[in-house]
C-alpha cells in the first residue's frame, strides 16, 4: 500500500509543479510564452515511454530503487531546474529580432522537462511493474492529480509561489522516502529522504526562487524611474499585487486624459498585477474638487448624458472609477471587483491614503467576478461602466491573444443591455490600438448584442469617442437622439476629444483633434454600422469577428494571410501589429508534434530489424492511445472554459474541473475491473467494456453541450461553496466513465505485450501535449462546442479501434481485458 500512497504524493507534487509554473511564469514572462514552454516541458512525460520502452529491462529487476531516484530528481530538478531557468538570459518578446533567444528556449525546455521526465519515469515503472493491477495503479495517479491540483489553489492562498515551489520539490522528496519504506531494505536512506524532504524547502538559498520580471513588464519599467519603490505586497491564486509609490517624479495614471486638461492629479499608489495592469490608488479625503481631471477622460462621457445615475462598475480595482462616479454626482455606486486583496488594500492597508472611499454610504463593494454578478443579479442601473480592466503595455504588446474574457462577448453585452434601466448606458473603455482592433471588435459585438435583443436599427444605439490613447464606445438602452448627439458632440470639442461614431456623423466632423493620417475608427465603424459589414469582417488585416461565449477570444485579432506583410515591417515596427499569442501557440503545435512523433517512432526505428521481438498490432496501439491522449484533454479544456462563467474566476474553473475530471476519473479507474464483469454478465454482453464507457462518455458530454449553459444561467446566484459542489456533482459521472479506457486497453496491452506498456504511456502523454495546445487552436477557430463533439467522436474511435482483441491474445486474456 505505501507504493501507492507514494505514487499519489509524487502525482499531486507533479501537478501542482505544473500549475505552479504557470503561474511562475505568468509573473516573470507573459503567459502565452510561459504556456508554450510548460508544454514542450510536459513532453517529458513522452521522452519517459521512449526511455522506460528502452530500459525497462534493466529497471525492472531495480524497481524501488528506480522508482525512488527518479522521485527524488523530481523533486530535486523542480527547485534547480527553476532557478537555472531564471538565469538563463531570456526574454520572451525579443524573441522576433533577436534569433539568439531561440537558443536560449532549446536550454530552457530540458530544464523544465526533467521535473516531468522523472516523475513519468516512476509512474511508467509502476504501470510495468503492477501489470495485473494497471486500474489501481491508474486510479491514485488520477486521484492524487486532483488532489494537488486543488491543493495548490488553496496553498497560494497562504504562501507565495515561490515558497510553494519548495514545497512541491519537498513532496518529491518524500514520496520518494516512501518508496524505499514500501521495499523494506533501504529504511536508513528513507530517514534521510523524509528528512531532507523538510530540510530543503527550508533552507534552499532564497536566490533560487526568487521571481526576476522581464524588462518590458509594466512594474519593471516603474522601478526603473528614480525614487520609486514598493510599499506592499501580496499574493493568492488570483495574482501577485505589487503597490508601489514614487518620491522623486510622482505617479499619474488616468487613462484618456483630454490635453486641454489643467488640473493637476492628487498623489497615487500604483498597483500592479503580476507586474503588469497598473490601477492606481488615489489620494482622497473626502474633498471631490481636486479630482476634477477626471471629468476630462473619455469615460466621463456618460455622466454627461445621465443626471444623478445609478452606477454599477465592474472592475473597479483601486477605485479611480468610483471617485468619477462620486465626482459627476451618481445617486448610488455599486463596485464589483474580482480581488478581495483589491479590496483590503484600499480599505485597510492604506485606508488612510484612500480616504475610506469604499467605506461611503452611497458605494456599495461586491467581490465578484463582473459577468457572473451581472448575470446573478436582479438589479438594473442608469449606467453599467466597464473601465480598462488591462495595461497599455500589455495591450500593445498583444499577449493577451490567448485569453479567455466572458466581459466583452456577445452574450455578455445583451446581459448589461438587460440590466440597464430605458435610456441607460452602457460604456465600455480601451486602449487605443493602430491600426484598429479592440475598439473595432467591441463596436461590431455591440451591434450583434442589440440585434439579438431585438433592436432594429442597432446603429441608432450607438456612440464612440477616442482621445489620443484611449476610446469609450456608448450603448444606449433606446436610440442616441439628437440631444444625445449634441452632448457627445459637446464632450469631445470641450475637451479636444475625436468623434469615432454617432448615428448621423459627417464624414468631415472625425479626426479633428488628435489628428491620424486617416479617419482609420471613423471609416471601420462607419463599415461595419452599414450593410458593407461582411465585407468588411472578411477583408479586414486583422480578425475582429465578435468574440461569443462559445468561442471568448476577444484580444485574438490574428490573421495568417497579414502575417508575411506585417514581418516585412519588423524593422519599422511591424513586429508591434502582431498578436503574438496564436503564433507562438501554433509554432508550440509544430514542436510538440515533431518531437513527439520523434519520441513515438524512435522505439519502432530501434525495432525495425527484429521481426521477431516486433510486437504485434504496434499501430493499433498507437491510433488507440493517441485518440485517449486527445480526447481527455478536449473535454477538459472545454469544460474548464464552460465552468468559468458559474464559478466566477479561471483559476477557481482550472483547479474545481481539473480537481473533479482527475479524482473521479481515478474512481473509474479503480472501478474498471467490476465494470468489466458487471457488462459482460448483464444485458449488454455484446459491447466489450470499453466500448461501453467510450459510449458513455459520448453520450453525458454531448448532452452536456446543451444541459451546461441553461443550468448555469438560473443557478448563478448560488453561494460560492454550493456552485463547486454542484460542479463537482456534474462533473463526477463524466469522469467516472472517462476514467476507464485507459486502464483497460494498457490492460490488454499488458497482458499481450508487456514491453509495450511504456511506449503507450508515453503515447498518452505526448498526444495530451499536443492536445492541449490543438484544442486552444480549435477552440479559437470552431468554438468550445466543436471541441466537445471531436472528443466524442475520438473516444467513439477508440472503441472501435480495440474493439477486437489484440493479436496472439490468448482468448481468455482478451475476454478478461476487453
Amino acid at each position: 500500500m505505501t507504493i501507492y500512497l507514494s505514487i499519489a504524493v509524487l502525482s499531486a507534487a507533479t501537478l501542482a509543479y505544473e500549475v505552479l509554473l504557470l503561474r511562475l511564469f505568468a509573473i516573470a514572462q507573459w503567459h502565452h510564452f510561459a504556456y508554450m514552454a510548460i508544454s514542450i516541458a510536459l513532453l517529458g512525460f513522452g521522452a519517459s515511454g521512449t526511455f522506460l520502452f528502452l530500459a525497462q529491462r534493466w529497471l525492472g529487476p531495480r524497481f524501488t530503487l528506480a522508482f525512488a531516484t527518479n522521485s527524488a530528481a523530481f523533486g530535486v530538478t523542480a527547485l534547480t531546474g527553476f532557478a537555472l531557468a531564471q538565469r538563463l538570459p531570456f526574454n520572451a518578446l525579443q524573441v522576433v529580432w533577436e534569433p539568439r533567444q531561440l537558443l536560449y528556449l532549446l536550454v530552457l525546455y530540458p530544464l523544465l522537462a526533467l521535473p516531468f521526465f522523472a516523475a513519468a519515469n516512476c509512474i511508467g515503472l509502476a504501470f510495468t511493474r503492477f501489470g495485473d493491477n494497471i486500474g489501481r495503479v491508474y486510479a491514485f495517479n488520477l486521484v492524487g492529480s486532483g488532489v494537488g491540483a486543488l491543493g495548490l489553489v488553496g496553498l497560494l492562498h497562504l504562501l507565495y509561489p515561490e515558497s510553494a515551489l519548495r514545497l512541491v520539490a519537498g513532496l518529491g522528496l518524500g514520496a520518494a522516502a516512501m518508496a524505499l519504506l514500501s521495499g523494506g531494505r533501504y529504511r536508513v536512506w528513507a530517514a534521510g529522504l523524509a528528512a531532507a524532504a523538510f530540510i530543503v524547502p527550508i533552507t534552499a538559498p532564497a536566490s533560487w526562487t526568487e521571481l526576476r520580471l522581464s524588462p518590458y513588464k509594466s512594474l519593471s519599467m516603474a522601478l526603473n524611474i528614480p525614487g520609486t519603490e514598493v510599499v506592499s505586497e501580496t499574493s493568492s491564486p488570483l495574482g501577485l499585487l505589487t503597490v508601489v509609490r514614487s518620491l522623486l517624479v510622482p505617479l499619474r495614471h488616468a487613462p484618456g486624459l483630454s490635453l486641454n486638461n489643467i488640473i493637476e492629479p492628487p498623489p497615487q499608489l500604483g498597483v500592479f498585477t503580476d507586474g503588469n495592469g497598473m490601477t492606481a490608488i488615489t489620494a482622497f479625503d473626502g474633498d471631490l474638487e481636486p479630482l476634477a481631471y477626471l471629468g476630462f477622460t473619455t469615460a466621463a462621457l456618460p455622466y454627461h448624458l445621465l443626471e444623478k445615475p445609478r452606477t454599477l462598475i465592474l472592475g473597479a480595482g483601486g477605485g479611480a472609477d468610483v471617485l468619477q462616479a462620486l465626482v459627476h454626482k451618481a445617486a448610488a455606486v455599486d463596485a464589483v471587483e474580482l480581488d478581495r486583496r483589491m479590496i483590503r488594500l484600499v480599505s485597510q492597508t492604506h485606508r488612510a491614503f484612500a480616504g475610506d472611499v469604499y467605506a461611503r454610504p452611497d458605494v456599495r463593494v461586491h467581490v465578484a467576478e463582473a459577468r457572473a454578478f451581472v448575470t446573478a443579479s436582479r438589479d438594473s442601473w442608469d449606467l453599467i461602466q466597464i473601465p480598462l480592466l488591462d495595461s497599455f503595455a500589455a495591450a500593445a504588446a498583444g499577449v493577451h491573444g490567448l485569453s479567455e474574457s466572458y466581459v466583452y462577448t456577445v452574450e455578455a453585452l445583451r446581459d448589461y443591455i438587460r440590466h440597464l434601466e430605458p435610456g441607460g448606458y452602457l460604456a465600455i473603455t480601451r486602449w487605443l490600438k493602430l491600426p484598429p482592433r479592440d475598439s473595432l471588435k467591441l463596436f461590431v459585438t455591440a451591434l450583434e448584442a442589440l440585434q439579438q435583443e431585438g433592436v432594429v436599427e442597432p446603429s441608432r444605439s450607438l456612440a464612440m469617442v477616442r482621445s489620443w490613447n484611449t476610446v469609450t464606445l456608448l450603448v444606449r438602452n433606446g436610440e442616441i437622439g439628437s440631444q444625445g448627439a449634441a452632448t457627445v458632440r459637446r464632450f469631445s470639442r470641450e475637451r479636444s476629444f475625436d468623434l469615432v461614431y454617432l448615428p448621423d456623423l459627417a464624414p468631415d466632423e472625425p479626426n479633428r483633434a488628435n489628428i491620424l493620417q486617416a479617419p482609420y475608427f471613423f471609416d471601420g465603424a462607419r463599415m461595419l454600422a452599414g450593410p458593407g459589414r461582411g465585407d468588411f469582417l472578411r477583408r479586414y488585416k486583422f480578425d475582429v469577428r465578435p468574440a461569443t461565449d462559445d468561442r471568448p477570444y476577444f484580444f485574438d485579432f490574428f490573421r495568417w494571410r497579414s502575417l508575411p506583410e506585417f514581418l516585412e515591417l519588423r524593422t519599422r515596427s511591424g513586429a508591434a501589429l502582431i498578436e503574438w499569442g496564436y503564433p507562438i501557440l501554433f509554432a508550440t503545435l509544430i514542436q510538440a508534434t515533431l518531437l513527439s512523433a520523434l519520441l513515438i517512432l524512435l522505439p519502432l526505428w530501434l525495432r525495425r530489424r527484429d521481426a521477431a521481438r516486433r510486437p504485434p498490432d504496434r499501430w493499433r496501439v498507437l491510433a488507440y492511445f493517441l485518440c485517449l491522449g486527445l480526447a481527455f484533454l478536449f473535454v477538459e479544456i472545454a469544460f474548464i472554459q464552460r465552468f468559468v462563467l458559474f464559478l466566477g474566476h479561471p483559476i477557481y474553473a482550472v483547479a474545481v474541473v481539473l480537481a473533479g475530471f482527475l479524482t473521479f476519473a481515478g474512481m473509474g479507474s479503480g472501478a474498471a475491473p467490476s465494470f468489466s464483469a458487471h457488462i459482460a454478465a448483464g444485458p449488454f454482453s455484446r459491447l466489450t467494456p470499453i466500448g461501453a464507457a467510450v459510449l458513455a462518455i459520448a453520450g453525458i458530454a454531448l448532452s452536456y453541450v446543451l444541459v451546461l449553459p441553461p443550468v448555469f444561467a438560473g443557478l448563478m446566484g448560488l453561494h460560492e461553496a454550493a456552485r463547486i459542489v454542484l460542479s463537482l456533482i456534474l462533473i463526477a459521472p463524466l469522469g467516472f466513465f472517462m476514467g476507464m479506457p485507459f486502464p483497460l486497453g494498457l490492460a490488454r496491452v499488458s497482458a499481450h505485450a508487456p514491453e509495450l506498456v511504456p511506449w503507450a504511456w508515453g503515447i498518452s502523454g505526448c498526444f495530451s501535449v499536443i492536445s492541449a495546445i490543438l484544442a486552444t487552436i480549435l477552440a479559437i477557430h470552431l468554438g468550445f462546442t466543436a471541441v466537445v463533439a471531436m472528443a466524442a467522436v475520438l473516444y467513439l474511435a477508440a472503441g472501435v479501434i480495440f474493439r477486437a482483441p489484440l493479436t496472439g491474445l490468448p482468448e481468455e486474456a482478451g475476454r478478461a481485458g476487453r
